[in-house]
């Protein structure tokens, strides 16, 4: 059965990760996206290796495992944006598109008539979304924005890490690019939205996606948390600012996480430990008082902990019903029984690498369930088929384009 959105064509203009992320949301609900990439070089993220995908004789490839990670189910085109010829070929498949995305910087566009007040022209449901740093007001519109950047001025910096002081304090970037990942995951909320809308209206809009915005919304209640005290929240390392306990405990061995969301559960973990009491104490009866009095309930629960083995912990733990998990390293993620059944790791087939695993898409649906038609493409797989296909290009018009350096 086909895809939620495969009656949608995307023309993805976009590289690296923010905006293909989006991308390869679309595609993975079965929109046709055809990815525009510069000619010989293509996108940026091909090159950030290594390590690179291997062809069958386990030698490198053209592609960066990177490149692999976002652009699953993409049709590959190359076109030189450079050259007018090369910009009339993307106004023409504009107007058959459905959904436009572009990670230019600000007003980039604009000077190859690319823009959207240009595209909307010819097509004026045209939906147009635009990746940038700082969005396309304000004074930084025309600042480039990288994730890295974003994480430390967005404030995702100052509430991930040890606190000052410790052994290893001081801000820290997550381990992946959550801002360039979670503007991407609103860009591709954003696009739906303006497709239903457009369904009832007929009207298409411009979509304007900031980094700096969406890694602010990412922070949740440590903005509120803010609102509501007027002091800045810092960093706490493992711990949560607003639930006890919620953090990783050492065992004999190891380590093993609990996440007592309420007290029901803190009273089910204090059984479990043979610690009853504790959920009577006064000081610790409630949430809001186990945060008032963290480090010593802390340092009885850790006390405890101390006492058995991880796998002891995790056993007792799940009989008693209470949240908890070990942590694990992603070699250990994908040999978990759970990540198996659910089918997280899936393989395609790829023009030079064979078979390459990837991760497939959280998304499931009952009535139309995602199907993932190809691998991420090598560079320029799909131009002929679509300029043959949309824009009716014979072979020798596209031999033409070819030798003159725009496709």
């Amino acid at each position: 059965m086909a895809g939620p959105l495969s009656h949608v064509r995307v023309l993805d203009l976009s590289r690296v990760l923010a905006a293909p992320w989006a991308g390869q949301n679309l595609a993975d609900l079965g929109a046709e996206v055809i990815k525009v990439e510069r000619p010989r070089v293509g996108d940026d993220s091909r090159a950030f290796g290594p390590p690179w995908l291997k062809d069958g004789q386990g030698r490198d490839t053209k592609d960066s495992a990177y490149f692999t990670s976002a652009n699953r189910g993409k049709k590959s085109i190359t076109v030189n944006l450079a050259k007018p010829e090369g910009q009339a070929l993307v106004r023409a498949l504009a107007a058959k598109s459905d959904v436009l995305l572009e990670n230019y910087k600000y007003g980039d566009l604009k000077r190859y008539g690319l823009s959207y007040d240009d595209l909307k022209k010819d097509n004026p449901g045209l939906i147009y979304c635009s990746v940038t740093g700082f969005g396309h007001t304000g004074p930084y519109r025309e600042r480039p924005g990288y994730d890295f950047m974003i994480q430390g001025m967005g404030g995702m910096m100052s509430v991930t890490g040890l606190p000052d002081g410790q052994p290893g304090g001081g801000p820290q970037r997550a381990g992946v690019p959550v801002a360039d990942i979670i503007t991407g995951m609103y860009a591709s909320i954003a696009i739906c939205a303006a497709l239903a809308h457009r369904a009832v209206t007929g009207k298409g809009q411009h979509l304007d996606l900031a980094l700096l915005d969406s890694q602010i919304a990412l922070l949740a209640y440590q903005n509120t948390n803010y609102f509501s005290t007027g002091k800045a929240p810092g960093r706490i390392g493992n711990l949560h600012p607003n639930i006890v306990p919620y953090q990783p405990f050492k065992t004999k061995d190891g380590e093993v996480i609990i996440a007592c969301g309420n007290d029901n559960l803190f009273g089910k973990f204090c059984e479990a430990a043979g610690a009853p009491e504790l959920a009577r104490d006064a000081r610790f009866a409630t949430n809001g008082k186990r945060v008032e009095n963290r480090a010593e309930i802390t340092k009885i629960v850790q006390d405890i902990f101390s006492k058995k083995t991880t796998a002891e912990w995790l056993e007792l733990l799940e009989a008693a019903g209470v949240p908890n998990g070990p942590i694990y390293d992603i070699a250990e993620v994908f040999a978990e029984p759970q990540v198996k059944a659910r089918g997280v790791k899936i393989e395609l087939e790829h023009p030079s690498a064979g078979k390459v695993p990837l991760v497939a898409s959280p998304m499931r649906f009952s009535g139309t369930p995602l199907e993932y038609r190809q691998a991420p493409p090598v560079l320029g797989q799909h131009t002929d088929e679509v300029l043959k296909g949309l824009l009716g290009k014979s072979d020798a018009e596209i031999r033409d384009l070819r030798a003159a350096g725009i496709l």
